[in-house]
């Protein structure tokens, strides 16, 4: 009998950041459990178990922050445990343990690159937010692609601000 591959959704976003080098940006990504301070869609995120920055860290993540199909009041939330965090290449993968919104597997890689001119002059860098997931109830590959694409802009848009306001 023929094994059964179950449907894989993958899809690969980018964001530019003008001017931040990646050793200006990584520190911002490599903070596991703050992902809320750059992400307005996530209310809160804090460390449940694993030493920061190591595999097997575990962060749970939660909002309030509704689409309009669903009760405002309803807390949507999420586990996810560090798989992999490698600050040389100034990128690291994470894994969904948990969630109450209908994922059954989900594992993303985030990379910090640089961006070069024609002239291979360092203008700036990008982030890459890539994953792999089964597919999602009420979801189509479309709105996880939307939804990341929203995460990967406002991520970065906050990091540069963060920057441009650190250095004056």
């Amino acid at each position: 009998m023929a094994e059964e591959t179950q449907p894989r959704w993958e899809g690969k976003l980018t964001a530019d950041l003008r001017g931040p080098t990646p050793d200006q940006a990584w520190p911002f990504l490599a903070d596991f459990c703050n992902i809320h301070k750059l992400l307005p869609s996530i209310d809160k995120c804090h460390q449940v178990e694993g030493v920061p920055g190591q595999p097997g860290l575990v962060r749970y993540c939660a909002s309030t922050t509704s689409s309009d199909d669903s009760d405002p009041s309803e807390v949507k939330w999420v586990t996810e445990r560090l798989l992999m965090m490698d600050p040389s290449d100034k990128c690291f993968s994470y894994e969904v343990v948990d969630n109450n919104i209908g994922i059954k597997s989900y594992v993303a890689t985030i990379r910090v690159l640089p961006v070069n001119d024609e002239d291979a002059k360092m203008v700036g860098c990008m982030i890459e937010w890539s994953f792999v997931a089964a597919p999602v109830e009420r979801w189509g590959l479309q709105d996880m692609r939307s939804y990341f694409d929203f995460c990967v802009k406002s991520v970065a848009k906050k990091i540069e601000s963060a920057i441009q306001e650190a250095s004056g």
